[in-house]
């Protein structure tokens, strides 16, 4: 296969990568046969480069998950179906692992891939930290506000790229020691 008339059919988007992030170990990653689907390799290419690279690998960056992870992912996550038959136990690429990686698979598409995973990565770091802060203001103004839009806004560039906001809706509710804060973006395609 040509990979520049794949590259062509092969869109990635933010959507793509965040379909495929699980938490194992309270770390988001992704599993090797997902990584090397997203880079247009085989599995067994991804696994090799990190073979041929030990060095560049330290503990945190990658991890090879134990029978009863294997399992779990298997049971939980229909994508990963494909690893129940396999003899070989998954790595799984974090973050960092995934940034180290991007260094050796040398490639138009590896490019691209790496751009996509570090900008889904980021955006799901920053919907945390945003989420994180909208906890902590309970004025009801304009920062609330703000954060309520700013969350909804990167939600909707890792759930689709291709959506504009159209209304935006906020609702505050107040029961006794509890706030709740519901918080509705309403799009529409372009």
């Amino acid at each position: 296969m040509n990979e520049n008339n794949d590259l062509k059919s092969c869109s990635l988007t933010t959507q793509d990568v965040e379909d495929r992030i699980i938490t194992l170990r309270n770390q988001r990653v992704l599993i090797d046969c997902d990584v090397a689907e997203l880079y247009g390799v085989q599995t067994k290419v991804v696994n090799q480069a990190v073979k041929n690279n030990p060095n560049k690998f330290p503990y945190g960056y990658i991890f090879i998950l134990d029978k009863y992870e294997k399992e779990e992912v298997v049971k939980n996550f229909d994508h990963l179906n494909k690893l129940k038959f396999s003899k070989v136990q998954p790595t799984a690429f974090t973050e960092r692992g995934l940034y180290m990686l991007a260094t050796i698979l040398k490639s138009e598409r590896a490019a691209r891939t790496t751009i996509t995973i570090i900008d889904t990565f980021t955006k799901v770091r920053e919907i945390a930290r945003t989420m994180e802060d909208l906890q902590k203001v309970d004025d009801g103004g304009n920062r609330q506000k703000t954060l309520l839009q700013k969350s909804g806004n990167l939600l909707a560039d890792v759930i689709g790229n291709n959506l504009s906001t159209q209304t935006i809706e906020t609702e505050i509710e107040f029961n006794f020691a509890v706030v709740k804060i519901k918080h509705k973006t309403i799009r529409n395609n372009k």
